[in-house]
């Protein structure tokens, strides 16, 4: 059976094809991404931008194409923060169905933060609990949760690469003022969330999306980005932090010279590295123990497959 995945989130759109048998971990047939900053003034605005709708429903399209391709029988499309916040997400969820002929999920920040982790521990060993972490354009989801126990706590923070860049590091690079006023943002999410989750019992940290896996390209030192050297990285903190705090100080002309780099990340990495900076310090001082910080590039697109084809509920 073959089963699609689309992730509509604030800044980017993805496409997962797949080959599903039942008990046995997907098999990829198409990964796509567009980045079409969906969210574009959400928060700001409360809107859907007309410019932002029209490159959503272009990539759509594509993403239909290949599904017929391809010969799809069952399809869900998931839209996540931006269209939660969007007071006229109706524009947007006609527009999906016209295009797609599936009408879109608009999940929230819990459904969001499960489908994020069952995606990581379709690929990864998560006997005993940990922390799982997907870190988007409008929110950063934080899961702690285990194979046997399945989601212990999660939490949905209304953080994230687009909404703390649109908000706060608005210069390039962005002043130590900016960040600082981020980072309350950020440190005050994080609190919340800590309510909800306990960290003290996640034995390890799983990065997932397109911040985590850019900072670790950054941090490995790759040329050019490649998912296979990424996935399943262990790196320190001090190696983690490190890249983060290069990517923050960075010109945006520096940060597009780097072979790694998706050109549609360029403007956002740095409020989304210091995103991940203080996520990872949060989960220092709160975890017994934290010796690496492990990177997926199986995240939340996988777990929405997966719902497609029947094996989550």
């Amino acid at each position: 059976m073959k089963v699609a995945g689309i992730d509509c989130g604030t800044n980017s759109i993805r496409l997962l094809i797949a080959d599903v048998e039942p008990g046995k971990p997907l098999v990829d047939v198409v990964r796509a991404m567009e980045v079409v900053r969906l969210g574009q003034g959400v928060d700001t605005t409360g809107k859907f931008a007309e410019e932002a709708l029209e490159r959503t429903f272009a990539a759509t399209e594509r993403y239909a194409a290949l599904c017929e391709e391809h010969g799809v029988q069952a399809i869900k499309f998931v839209a996540t923060s931006a269209t939660r916040d969007a007071e006229n997400r109706e524009l947007f969820i006609d527009g999906i169905r016209s295009r797609l002929g599936v009408t879109p999920e608009v999940v929230s920040g819990d459904r969001e933060a499960q489908l994020s982790f069952f995606g990581a521990a379709s690929v990864i060993d998560i006997s005993d609990p940990v922390a799982v972490v997907d870190l988007g354009g409008g929110s950063t989801e934080i899961v702690l949760g285990s194979k046997a126990e399945g989601v212990i706590g999660a939490w949905s923070m209304n953080v994230g690469c687009v909404r703390m860049q649109e908000r706060h590091l608005q210069t390039d690079p962005p002043t130590e003022l900016q960040i600082e006023a981020a980072r309350v943002d950020i440190r005050a999410a994080l609190d919340e969330a800590t309510e909800h989750v306990d960290l003290r019992r996640a034995t390890r940290l799983i990065g997932l999306a397109g911040t985590v896996t850019t900072v670790t390209a950054r941090a490995l030192g790759l040329p050019t980005y490649d998912p296979d050297a990424i996935d399943g990285t262990e790196l320190t903190v001090d190696q983690v932090l490190e890249a983060c705090t290069w990517l923050m100080t960075a010109t945006r002309d520096e940060r597009a010279a780097e072979g790694y780099m998706h050109p549609g990340r360029v403007d956002v990495i740095a409020s989304g590295a210091l995103v991940w900076s203080e996520v990872v310090k949060r989960c220092q001082e709160d975890m017994v123990s934290l010796p690496v910080v492990t990177t997926s590039e199986h995240d939340i697109l996988d777990g929405i497959a997966l719902w497609a084809a029947g094996a989550l509920s």
